[in-house]
């Protein structure tokens, strides 16, 4: 299998309940000696209207947003393959909500 790049979207399979979707990578490909994990924000299409979703256009996804209060980190095996690659703005926006919900500053 292809190894993950960060700001890639894979169809990923979350679990019954989680389903299999869209996913943002957000992590860097494991090294040689790093567990073969992957830290990502799903894709929903079930808005709420929160603060934490980021609308992303592509002509992969349907309309919907990245949810950084999802963020998961799974095991490689469960992405299923990949859909495209988010703009360079794109990732920034969603590094951007992740950081305000982890309360972290951004660019640190």
């Amino acid at each position: 299998m292809k190894s993950p790049e960060r700001g890639e979207v894979w169809l990923v399979d979350l679990g019954l309940a989680a389903k299999v979707r869209p996913a943002l990578i957000l992590s860097i490909p494991p090294g040689e000696k790093e567990r073969s994990l992957v830290t990502l924000v799903p894709h929903t299409t079930s808005l709420r209207g929160s603060s934490y979703e980021v609308p992303v256009r592509a002509p992969f996804l349907r309309p919907g947003a990245f949810d950084s209060q999802g963020i998961v980190t799974v095991p490689i095996i469960r992405l299923v393959r990949p859909l495209g690659t988010v703009s360079p703005e794109q990732l920034k926006a969603v590094e951007m909500s992740l950081c305000i919900w982890l309360g972290l500053k951004a660019g640190q």
